[in-house]
């Protein structure tokens, strides 16, 4: 199957305009993890800092042909003490990003999450999916697919207002929620439809803010018109959805899976409601879906300075 990424493209060729992201890349102990920090940063969209044993990152780039003489390299012994000296990097002002190397994602985002050192906000920490799917004619942001596994209500609060600012951050200017479940009526015995109700009467006492959000949608009439149509579901998100909120970490994961390895697309994976964004990649990331990760992040970056220096 052919695969488009002119939606990824374009997020690149606008962040190449960017400095830089200064990025702490954890633990980049295999070729996948540390070539895709040296592309990235050949095309400019991070300056990484290389966080992790010294002798074995410098095995791994000598066996593979990288260089990586341009770049600080912070000598930590292990994993877990790469991710703390990671966060360590963020506090003090050198990096505006993380990057998971060839760690587990618990590992570094126990360091993340952790009370007392870490870099906890006042958000609950989400993980957005931004895909590029050949075909349809924008990118879509999935949420959350990969560390909420039943958020309850009040969580999902947080994660329907970390991908909103996510699409703000991307450019998007009307910003169109779909809250999923398996319908669009509200059914009791469906306890998804009942919170995306709520959720809807949160955006409407503006609880949540930013964007044009509906649910219960089923998955065909949030993003095909004709679906909606049929159905006679009079909204402004049905059939034009660009971000599409999921019940629950499993429907999440088939959902973008399935578009991953059924319909070709690309999937560029952040963690956003941290003081940084954090660029989770996986071994079995093509390298398009690596660059994408890190010039979301590299935009979410960018948005968080802006807001800093207008609430300084």
């Amino acid at each position: 199957m052919s695969q488009a990424h002119e939606k990824y493209d374009r997020l690149i060729a606008q962040c190449q305009a960017l400095p830089p992201t200064p990025t702490a890349v954890v633990h980049p102990c295999d070729q996948s993890s540390l070539a895709g920090a040296c592309e990235a940063a050949q095309l400019g969209l991070i300056a990484p800092i290389l966080v992790g044993p010294r002798a074995r990152i410098e095995s791994v780039a000598k066996e593979n042909g990288l260089d990586i003489s341009g770049y600080p390299l912070v000598d930590a012994p292990h994993s877990t003490a790469a991710a703390q000296a990671g966060v360590q990097l963020v506090h003090e002002g050198k990096a505006e990003a993380l990057m998971k190397g060839s760690l587990h994602t618990d590992e570094l985002m126990g360091a993340v999450v952790r009370r007392e050192g870490g870099l906890r906000t006042a958000r609950r920490v989400s993980h957005c999916f931004v895909m590029d799917v050949p075909g349809h004619p924008d990118a879509l942001i999935i949420t959350d697919a990969a560390i909420s596994i039943a958020p309850t209500l009040e969580e999902k609060a947080d994660i329907l207002q970390n991908a909103i600012d996510l699409a703000h951050a991307l450019g998007l200017d009307d910003v169109r929620v779909a809250i999923l479940s398996a319908m669009e009526t509200i059914n009791p015995k469906v306890p998804s439809t009942v919170e995306a109700a709520a959720l809807c009467k949160m955006v409407d006492r503006q609880q949540i803010t930013g964007a044009t959000v509906d649910g219960p949608l089923a998955l065909d009439n949030a993003i095909n018109l004709e679906a909606a149509q049929i159905k006679r579901i009079d909204s402004p998100v049905a059939g034009r959805a660009n971000v599409l909120m999921v019940p629950n970490l499993e429907s999440g994961n088939m959902l973008a899976k399935s578009l991953s390895f059924l319909a070709g697309a690309d999937a560029a994976g952040i963690v956003l409601g941290a003081r940084v964004p954090i660029i989770l990649t996986s071994r079995a990331d093509s390298v398009t879906s690596r660059l994408a990760s890190c010039a979301v992040a590299a935009m979410v970056a960018k948005a968080r300075r802006e807001s800093l220096k207008v609430a300084g």
